[in-house]
């Protein structure tokens, strides 16, 4: 099943204060590695149900498998929101228990709650874990267009803002996973310039 145009547009629009937009949707796409060549096993979308984040959902999803453990497997998660702090937990140890597991993440906007801490600091645990994560681009919104929406083969057309809002937010999630000791490194080297 394919989601609607207007629900993608909704959701996933990149805005840099989103209010309003309380679900989560995850587009997701899981491939098998053999060798030089990959296999695309399922791909779909998923939001989150009352009382379950999408990435619990999509956890509980993929353990069901039961992945074989001498293969390889690339999931792509394409999300309306970065995870929260519980959720990174939970991908992060979730990718300890399958090493032969890879995730990408790339996400539409980053998700803050009221502790300003706590998601920074599960997004840089889960990077350390694995995980590939970063903002989506135009080309990340253009495959999502046409391969997860019901888009009747009209083209995505990206709005206003889209390029520089991703730039930001890029620049935000840059920040966020340098190493603390980097951030300090380059204050000290500001405060000797004199900047």
């Amino acid at each position: 099943i394919l989601m609607h145009r207007k629900l993608f547009l909704y959701n996933f629009r990149n805005l840099l204060k989103a209010k309003g937009r309380r679900e989560t949707y995850l587009c997701f796409v899981v491939k098998r590695r053999d060798s030089a060549t990959s296999c695309s096993l399922d791909f779909g979308y998923l939001r989150n149900q009352m009382g379950c984040h999408v990435e619990m959902l999509f956890l509980r999803y993929i353990a069901a498998w039961d992945l074989d453990p001498g293969r390889c497997y690339r999931i792509t998660w394409f999300t309306s929101w970065s995870p929260c702090y519980d959720c990174a937990q939970h991908i992060a140890s979730f990718l300890r228990s399958y090493p032969n597991l890879s995730l990408r993440i790339f996400m539409a906007r980053l998700y803050f709650c009221e502790d300003r801490k706590a998601e920074p600091e599960g997004l840089r645990r889960l990077h350390k874990a694995g995980a590939q994560i970063a903002i989506m681009t135009f080309k990340d919104f253009f495959y999502c267009w046409n391969t997860f929406v019901e888009n009747k083969e009209t083209a995505f057309r990206g709005w206003e803002g889209l390029h520089e809002n991703s730039v930001h937010l890029t620049r935000k999630l840059r920040r966020i996973l340098l190493p603390l000791y980097e951030v300090d490194d380059l204050r000290d080297a500001f405060k000797i310039l004199g900047l």
